[in-house]
């Protein structure tokens, strides 16, 4: 029992969504009388979502390098840092109950894909490809972000890799911390900022699968995709900074036998 209240907290700390951006009503403009010579001056049309060249996607990212070093992303490694320190002890025994359970090998077995670089990033240049052909900057926008979140999160975590030089649980190196983890959870960050809570709660749910997958499959500890989950929000939060208006104080919040992370609603921008 100890072994699966582990996991569920794990979860529950890493898959944080902020809520949805308030959504404006559309106002319908009564039509001026026939007799009257007077005339609204029309108000300009919003201004759309900038689309991104493949020059502007590149400086873009170099500056997501630039802004990497940020508070907020701070807060993020400190709260991913505390968890995969608090569950350390239990990586052995999460370990081996997932990967001891023949009936959960199928089931998490298609995570090593869904959290592989090759569909994340082939997602998102899809993505930012259909916005592009199809005109539609909305669109080009997710896909932009989903490929620098991609290349942010890829960058650090590989960083983090050689510099733990931690043995995966199968005997292979670069265990700490979990790519899929991190790439996926980037992901879902975007999305959900882009869209809100009703599309990021299932993304982070894929999120935390592809994560329970590589433990099952003795890729990593537990550990590994507590801190990987948080490099992928952070590199997720770094290129989305702007979006939305819903507005959060993040800070650390003690608790009776461990911690967790306070969500404070301070309005919006």
């Amino acid at each position: 029992m100890t072994k699966f209240i582990a996991v569920r907290l794990a979860g529950c700390s890493l898959a944080l969504s902020i809520l949805a951006p308030a959504v404006p009503a559309l106002a319908q403009a009564e039509a001026p009388p026939a007799q009257s010579v007077e005339r609204t001056p029309a108000l300009p049309p919003p201004l759309a979502t900038p689309t991104l060249t493949v020059g502007n996607l590149f400086t873009e990212t170099m500056n997501d390098f630039r802004r990497w070093a940020s508070r907020d992303t701070f807060v993020w490694l400190g709260v991913g840092a505390s968890a995969a320190l608090a569950v350390r002890t239990q990586d052995a025994s999460v370990g081996s109950a997932l990967s001891g359970s023949r009936g959960l090998h199928e089931p998490l077995e298609p995570g090593a894909i869904v959290g592989g670089t090759p569909f994340q990033l082939g997602a998102a240049v899809a993505t930012y490809t259909i916005g592009r052909f199809s005109n539609s900057p909305r669109v080009a926008s997710v896909g932009a972000d989903l490929i620098r979140a991609q290349v942010v999160a890829e960058a650090t975590t590989m960083a983090f890799k050689f510099a733990a030089g931690r043995t995966r649980p199968d005997g292979t190196p670069r265990s700490f911390p979990s790519g899929h983890a991190s790439v996926t959870f980037a992901s879902a960050t975007v999305l959900q900022r882009h869209f809100g809570w009703k599309v990021g709660i299932p993304a982070y749910a894929v999120a935390s699968y592809v994560a329970a997958s590589r433990i099952q499959m003795k890729r990593h500890y537990l550990s590994d995709v507590a801190f990987g989950a948080a490099l992928g929000i952070v590199a997720g939060r770094t290129v989305t900074v702007g979006r939305g208006d819903a507005r959060f104080a993040l800070g650390p919040m003690a608790a009776p036998g461990g911690g967790g992370v306070a969500l404070t609603w301070v309005g919006k921008q």
